[in-house]
This record gives C-alpha cells, sequence and structure tokens, in this order.
C-alpha cells in the first residue's frame, strides 16, 4: 500500500499536468485550471479519509473543511444571500466538516472499504459537480473530472503496490483487489454506496436541466411584450 506522502506526491504531480494542459491546451482560464489541478491534488488523498491513521484523516478533514465551503461560494450567491449570511454559512459548513465529519466517518467506516472503489470515486466527482456552480457546463466537468482522475490515482496506487515484483513472478498481498472494486463484503455498505451514487446522479441531472421561469415571472415578462402590428394590409383588416 502507497504511503500518504507518495499518494500526496503522485496526485500533486498529476493535477500540475492536468491543470497545465487545461490552461495552455485547452485555452481554460488560468483560475478554473488551477482549480482543476488542486481538487486533482485533493483527490488523490480522498479516499485515505477512512483510514485509521490519525494523521491522514486530521490533513483531509482540515483541507476538505477549507475547500468544500469555497466550492458552494458560487451557488450560495446564486441564492441572493446578504455577505453576513454567506459568512455564517461558510463558517457553518467549516466547523460541520471540520469536526462533525470526521467523527462520523471513524465511526461508520472502515479501511479499505467502499470508500477505496469505483462508486466512491463517481460520487466524488458527483458531488464536486453539484458543489461548484458555474454558468458555464463545461468548467464544472472539468474541475469534477479532476477531482475523480486524483482519487482513481489513489486507487491505482494501491493496486500498483498491492503487486510484490520482486522475484521471477509478482505476487499478490493481502490488500490486492481491495481498491479497484465495485462492492465490499458489506451487503450494507456496497448497498448504501450504490444509493448515495444514484441520488447524487439524480441531483446532478435535475441541476443542468434548463431552468423554467416561474408563473409570475412568464406573466410579468408577457405583459411587457409589444402588442402586435395591425399593419393595414393584413388579411384580417380587409
Amino acid at each position: 500500500m502507497a504511503s500518504f506522502r507518495g499518494h500526496i506526491t503522485f496526485s500533486s504531480a498529476l493535477g500540475t499536468v492536468y491543470g497545465g494542459f487545461l490552461w495552455w491546451q485547452l485555452g481554460y482560464d488560468w483560475g478554473t485550471a488551477a482549480l482543476a489541478g488542486g481538487l486533482t491534488a485533493v483527490g488523490g488523498m480522498m479516499p485515505d479519509l477512512d483510514s485509521d491513521s490519525g494523521i491522514p484523516v486530521r490533513e483531509m478533514f482540515g483541507l476538505a473543511a477549507v475547500f468544500v465551503p469555497l466550492l458552494f461560494l458560487r451557488r450560495l450567491i446564486s441564492f441572493h444571500l446578504t455577505e453576513d449570511q454567506i459568512l455564517v454559512m461558510l463558517g457553518t459548513m467549516f466547523v460541520l466538516i471540520r469536526y462533525g465529519a470526521s467523527r462520523v466517518f471513524k465511526q461508520f467506516t472502515a479501511h479499505r472499504g467502499m470508500f477505496h472503489s469505483i462508486p466512491a470515486l463517481l460520487i466524488s466527482g458527483l458531488a464536486t459537480f453539484l458543489a461548484y456552480h458555474h454558468p458555464n457546463l463545461q468548467p464544472r466537468l472539468m474541475v469534477s473530472a479532476g477531482v475523480m482522475l486524483g482519487y482513481f490515482s489513489h486507487l491505482l496506487l494501491d493496486e500498483i503496490y498491492a503487486v510484490d515484483f520482486r522475484g521471477l513472478k509478482p505476487k499478490l498481498n493481502q490488500f490486492a483487489g481491495s481498491a479497484l472494486k465495485f462492492g465490499s463484503k458489506s451487503h450494507w455498505a456496497t448497498g448504501l454506496t450504490y444509493l448515495l451514487l444514484a441520488a447524487l446522479g439524480g441531483l446532478a441531472f435535475l441541476d443542468v436541466q434548463p431552468k423554467r421561469p416561474s408563473p409570475e415571472v412568464a406573466a410579468d415578462t408577457a405583459g411587457r411584450q409589444s402588442p402586435p402590428l395591425n399593419l393595414p394590409f393584413q388579411g384580417g383588416n380587409r
């Protein structure tokens, strides 16, 4: 199994390449490219949220408590909240993630459980897509893809380190196949993971649907339209 420092190093390098590619080759704004690259690095550490060690959990929840509220900033602004209300919401999210979510993870997750799986990878991308509100769809997709890319790098490194290449014949250790998986021995954990995946997928689908104006707005817009011209040469005036 790769070390926490190894995951950080690899995902940070991957995030630098990914962000540079978005900015230099695809022409994205440098802010969007840097955000996508930074979240790629963070995504490479996310599977270790279920770690038994205190250091990865403390570091990851510290980062999540800062990054997640910032991702929600544009969405909070779209709700037409005041500046003070937005600050309260951001502070509340920080406290809940930093102290509340960490305890929940300790109680209900097991290391190398469903948090190390392909469905969890997809959940990380969908959660980022819903949190990061942007008027254009493509930046949201690129930022979400960056998180999933970093997440996948973690799972891939764990599988690579589960193979002992010493000797003529590679050997698998006890952790082989425990990262790139679609289910676990716990039916409850597997079912809840897929239920969460389906729920986030449904919310993401609804979020990208074109927004219809409310009846009041539609009526107001119709009332402001100019009346049709009644020209003398129209058939109805003959």
